[in-house]
């Protein structure tokens, strides 16, 4: 719900703040406040280790729910060590947190139709994670031969209703990095979707308008994709202005500001397609800034606040909650939570630096003054 002068049906009450207008006298300032559903973060990484105690909180602190990716160190490749994991989660969580992190099989060319079985029969794997090889952090052992060696995964996942959750780029050396998820897109999405048209896929962080344009042109209900808050705000023009800028650097890369525009297009239509997923990818700040930095924007401290943003800009906030908190549960096949959480227009600066025993981590936006503050 958006509480504001423009929406006066909608009001349940409006928050004032009084400041000094013209010759000193006192002002009314509306204060607008937007109270939405708690959202789900669809595509997030934890990490594990001193990392994951660290970050958790922040994910919890504002999301309900969390797919969390698998590329770990080994990854998470059976349904035993993802249990393994997410206890390790639910012990780093805050006491007082109901937060729920819903685990993700990592897929290689020797997982089994009876992994995917194990899994389902689990209740705590929700979807399987294709990683082209060497497509991104800890993905050295990902998929090989997706139409061989894995299609019988595959079979059994429309059988058990298990989608497939896609980082969508091809490893080819030979193809640019900025066209490699317009490359996978004709080489492997589409004919894979052809191939098995009832199996669920999540194009994850989407970047491009030939995504959106694959996305939309898909089955309602069978292919969903997540937005990032640095693919919908920034452009490729973010790594290098002022010099080299490594904690705008992740993968999928930032793309021209034509794609850009697109997905925010896209994203704040209403469209039922498109969902929240942060890919919040922390990484030790020594780790970004050397001479080969990891790829990954830390962004869970401001990604409502930068989503809101985009929608508030876009003239779509009524579209908001849809987005944060109901496509992705609904293609999930998920309740909606039930809890709210508010987000108020009120100026705050991200920190610079999250500090640790271990090094500091840079979020987005470090240092940068925000204007919408979320609030359980």
């Amino acid at each position: 719900m958006i509480k504001t002068l423009l929406h006066p049906l909608k009001m349940s009450k409006l928050h004032y703040s009084k400041s000094e207008g013209p010759e000193g006298r006192k002002t009314k300032e509306t204060k607008m406040e937007l109270s939405i559903t708690k959202p789900d973060d669809w595509h997030l990484h934890l990490r594990d280790g001193d990392l994951l105690e660290a970050v958790v909180s922040h994910s919890a602190k504002h999301f309900g729910r969390g797919i969390v990716m698998p590329n770990l160190r080994p990854p998470i490749t059976t349904t035993a060590s993802a249990i393994v994991y997410r206890e390790a989660i639910l012990k780093a969580l805050p006491p007082s947190s109901d937060f729920t992190p819903l685990m993700t099989l990592y897929l290689t060319d020797s997982t089994s139709s009876d992994e995917i079985k194990l899994a389902r029969k689990s209740g705590v794997v929700f979807g399987v994670k294709l990683y082209p090889a060497g497509a991104t952090t800890n993905s050295q052992d990902g998929v090989k031969d997706l139409f061989g060696k894995c299609l019988p995964v595959l079979e059994e996942m429309v059988q058990q209703n298990m989608p497939l959750l896609v980082h969508g780029e091809v490893t080819d050396a030979e193809i640019d990095i900025f066209d490699r998820e317009k490359v996978f897109i004709d080489r492997v999405l589409r004919p894979l979707t052809q191939k098995l048209p009832n199996l669920k896929v999540v194009m994850e962080h989407v970047t491009t308008m030939d995504a959106v344009r694959f996305v939309e042109s898909c089955k309602e209900g069978f292919v969903a994709a997540t937005v990032t808050p640095q693919h919908l705000l920034l452009n490729r023009n973010s790594l290098f202005q002022g010099g080299l800028q490594p904690h705008n650097y992740c993968l999928p890369i930032l793309k021209r500001e034509t794609h850009r525009q697109a997905i925010v297009t896209a994203v704040t239509s209403g469209s039922k397609r498109f969902f929240l997923g942060t890919d919040s990818a922390p990484h030790e700040r020594r780790r970004k800034e050397c001479p080969c930095g990891c790829a990954g924007i830390y962004n869970a401290p401001v990604a409502l606040s930068l989503y809101a943003k985009v929608f508030e800009e876009a003239g779509a906030l009524d579209k908001l909650e849809a987005f944060t908190s109901f496509n992705g549960p609904d293609f999930y096949g998920l309740p909606r939570n039930t809890s709210k959480i508010k987000l108020t227009k009120t100026p705050w600066k991200v920190p610079e630096s999250f500090s640790f025993s271990f090094g500091d981590i840079i979020p987005m936006f470090a240092g940068e003054t925000l204007q919408w503050l979320p609030s359980v």
